[in-house]
């Protein structure tokens, strides 16, 4: 048994680009960089390098997260790999991607949106910080060809 599993979390290093197929699916792709945090030997101090990683989604959930991703954006993505090879210019290249099952907006201020891929929804948490009195609300809106259509909240 194997497990094709990613979980990572980083910005997104530029804007999406939004294609379609041959036969009219939309496929958005986009990268994000993930850091990995190392000891420099000469310094002793802890540096961050970037992994730089391509993502894409397919399908109207593609399309309806479209809008909501630029450059800087914050992210939390949950997807498996997938290894592509090609022939350019004579020689074969390949690489491999993070196919998007879900994506998470992540803010400091403890506010996320996330796409549920299963229901087609998007979900808003919001949280009040730590050791302060308050209450968790979770917003949840529908979409319907990428337009919020209803909303409804309830408490946590």
């Amino acid at each position: 048994m194997s497990i094709n599993k990613v979980l990572i979390s980083g910005n997104l290093t530029r804007d999406p680009e939004m294609r379609s197929t041959a036969n009219g699916m939309s496929v958005l792709g986009f990268g994000v960089a993930v850091n990995d945090r190392r000891k420099n030997p000469q310094t002793g101090d802890w540096e961050d390098y970037p992994n730089y990683i391509d993502c894409t989604m397919f399908g109207t959930r593609a399309e309806s997260i479209s809008r909501f991703l630029t450059k800087g954006t914050k992210v939390a993505i949950e997807g498996k790999l997938r290894w592509h090879q090609w022939e350019k210019d004579g020689q074969k290249r390949s690489k491999i991607d993070v196919i998007v099952d879900d994506i998470e907006f992540t803010t400091t201020g403890g506010t996320s949106l996330r796409y549920d891929s299963t229901g087609g929804q998007f979900i808003q948490n919001w949280r009040t910080p730590k050791g302060k009195a308050g209450y968790c609300y979770e917003a949840t809106l529908t979409t319907d060809d990428g337009s919020f259509i209803s909303a409804s909240f309830k408490l946590k």
